[in-house]
């Protein structure tokens, strides 16, 4: 059998607890192999100590992690790591990826990968929480903080802290076939690869853009939780022409003025299929939708699920 060796990145501020999680998970698949078949591949899983930047990276030239098919970059449960402390790692991660190492992040660690430079032009995912500051950081990257994991072949990325178990799996397929992926996730107790991140995300609207006109708009569709989004009401608030409203609100939100008020009706919708009892029909007239159909449509096209699917999955 070959080895496929897999490294865990231990920067400055990773979460120990996903990278252990990850280490474990590659074991159990290691074990299915035998009795699965996994086309002749085991997994070999160690961690790279690099907490210490360039001074630990310099003791790892011609040692096993430069020999890893994989190196991975775990979550953090602090702030994404600066550009200062991430530059001697990314550029340790660029060598690697020149060599033919695939490269993955999970959540917060997808700033360590967007330091390489090596997302220009290319889909990633992280944190939903983060979605403003990365874009903020990295513009040219398009990320859609909508997708739980992005496979890009030589470069993955996975969005919330728990979606390593998400990019794990990926991985065990990719390397030891679908059986032992599935029987993995059974022995685990985890969901197989398909959830996306906007199942869980909430709606995290944009309000330090600095743009005061489009900030009253935003009040106004806010305090109205997405009722009142007539054009000429919210350009009166503004104290704008409506088209100039319409160009400023999407270049400072991100969106338009209809997709605004959407995600704050579905927003409260959400709150409703998960904390009452009121039948969909209902959820659908008190967030301001008298067509059942039209609000079930809306509402999966941003969360992804039904609005029966999301209340079986997330009632409390």
């Amino acid at each position: 059998m070959t080895e496929v060796r897999i490294g865990i990145v231990l920067y400055p501020g990773a979460q120990r607890s996903a990278a252990m999680g990850l280490e474990d998970l590659f074991h159990v698949a290691d074990r299915m192999t035998p009795n699965a078949g996994g086309g002749g591949q085991r997994l070999h899983v160690r961690m790279i100590k690099a907490d210490d930047g360039a001074e630990a990276l310099q003791d790892l030239p011609g040692s096993s992690a430069d020999q890893c098919q994989v190196l991975i970059v775990p979550p953090s449960l602090e702030a994404p790591i600066s550009s200062e402390a991430a530059s001697p790692i990314a550029h340790w991660l660029r060598a690697r990826h020149a060599a033919g190492t695939v490269l993955a992040s999970v959540c917060g660690g997808a700033f360590l990968l967007g330091e390489t430079g090596l997302l220009a032009g290319r889909a990633a995912t992280t944190h939903w929480a983060y979605a403003d500051a990365f874009r903020a950081r990295f513009p040219e990257v398009d990320l859609d903080p909508d997708r739980l994991v992005i496979d890009g072949g030589d470069i993955l990325s996975a969005g919330g802290l728990m979606s390593w178990t998400d990019l794990g799996l990926k991985l065990i397929e990719r390397f030891l076939g679908p059986v032992v992926m599935g029987k993995t996730a059974q022995m685990m107790l985890v969901d197989p690869p398909g959830r996306e991140q906007r199942y869980y995300s909430g709606f995290s609207p944009r309000l330090s853009h600095g743009d005061a006109a489009v900030l009253k708009a935003q009040h106004v569709l806010q305090a109205s939780e997405g009722k009142e989004a007539r054009l000429a009401t919210l350009a009166a608030e503004a104290g704008l022409e409506e088209r100039t409203l319409l160009r400023r609100f999407q270049k400072a939100t991100g969106l338009t003025t209809t997709e605004y008020a959407q995600r704050l009706r579905v927003a409260k919708a959400q709150e409703l299929l998960q904390f009452g009892r009121l039948p969909v029909e209902r959820v659908s007239w008190e967030v301001g939708y008298a067509d059942p159909g039209a609000f079930r449509k809306v509402f999966h096209r941003i969360v992804g699920l039904t609005p029966r699917e999301y209340r079986r999955r997330f009632h409390a």
